[in-house]
């Protein structure tokens, strides 16, 4: 005879109702968890990793505002000799000294520099673990200056105003070359922006051969919206590119209020910026070169228009 189905006799339990048994599967476990909150999902991997980024970002940021370490005896010997400032230079307890030491020594003694003995895990945490071998500069953060104090420069001086803006220049080596080429043809100052571009650091600092200390760099933090208010100030912006419109030589703007625009060697000036531009120029090379090193770039149009000047 076959069983009642609701008198739990059948050996697969009762077919209909928990008889509250199940009570606790039947609470609602609360709303879904957003996506990049759960752990395996790919929204939550994107946000950690954009996380990761501005914590970096943060990070580089930190260490460009604040000290910078020379680290190794050449390095701390050359910067030294090319009279980069420095607050303090950190001598290992028991250095093996050699005639790098002793000339580093009797250069920061002349001017002044603090001494300080340290120990080479100190050594190592100031200097990040770099090859320091035994001795290390502090470089104090570089005051930046603004655009318009670069325009006063030129005012004091009775000058037409010529700038050198910076696009994508991420070596401070390149930074450097351009701000003491700046200071060689008679320039006012030079723009860089704050984000994904090389900053006065002890490497830019040491290629300026000190025309680091005699012209300003100013930091902005939007570059076309700097462009835009030196356009308001009558100055003219030219964009150095292998494509330009004319050649440096059939510049119009040379005596007057000027900037010239650098790009990166890779990519050259982005195209926002070079839709601000009032005219785009090359420089007149061989066929058989590709491009010039921005640096160099920099330097032969900053003659160009020095030549002109004086003419």
């Amino acid at each position: 005879m076959a069983s009642n189905p609701r008198s739990g006799g059948s050996k697969k339990g009762p077919t209909k109702g928990s008889g509250g048994k199940n009570k606790r599967s039947l609470q609602g476990r609360g709303p879904t968890p957003k996506a990049e909150d759960r752990v395996y999902h790919k929204a939550h991997k994107t946000a950690a990793a954009k996380k990761a980024s501005s914590a970096n970002q943060a990070r580089r940021r930190k260490k460009e505002n604040g000290p910078n370490m020379v680290a190794g005896r050449n390095s701390v010997l050359e910067a030294l000799r090319e009279d980069v400032p420095a607050t303090a230079m950190y001598v290992a307890g028991r250095i093996d000294s050699d005639d790098r030491v002793r000339e580093a020594i009797t250069l920061a003694t002349k001017r002044g520099i603090s001494m300080l003995e340290a120990s080479k895990p100190d050594l190592d945490r100031l200097t990040d673990d770099a090859i320091h071998q035994g001795i290390a500069l502090q470089i104090p953060p570089y005051d930046y200056a603004e655009p318009r104090d670069l325009l006063e420069v030129a005012a004091d001086r009775a000058e037409a105003p010529l700038l050198v803006a910076l696009d994508g220049i991420t070596d401070p080596r390149n930074l450097g070359a351009i701000v003491r080429s700046a200071a060689a043809f008679g320039g006012h100052g030079v723009i860089i922006p704050e984000r994904r571009a090389a900053s006065m650091t002890a490497a830019a600092w040491k290629t300026s051969a000190g025309a680091a200390a005699r012209i300003k760099v100013a930091q902005v933090v939007n570059l076309a919206r700097a462009i835009d208010e030196l356009k308001k100030q009558n100055v003219f912006v030219v964009g150095l590119d292998m494509d330009g419109e004319v050649e440096l030589p059939e510049l119009t703007f040379s005596r007057d209020p000027l900037c010239i625009v650098v790009g990166s060697e890779g990519k050259g000036i982005s195209r926002l910026i070079a839709d601000k531009c009032d005219q785009i120029v090359s420089i007149p090379i061989a066929a058989t070169t590709e491009s010039l090193n921005a640096g160099i770039a920099a330097a032969v149009s900053l003659y160009e228009v020095a030549r002109t000047r004086r003419g």
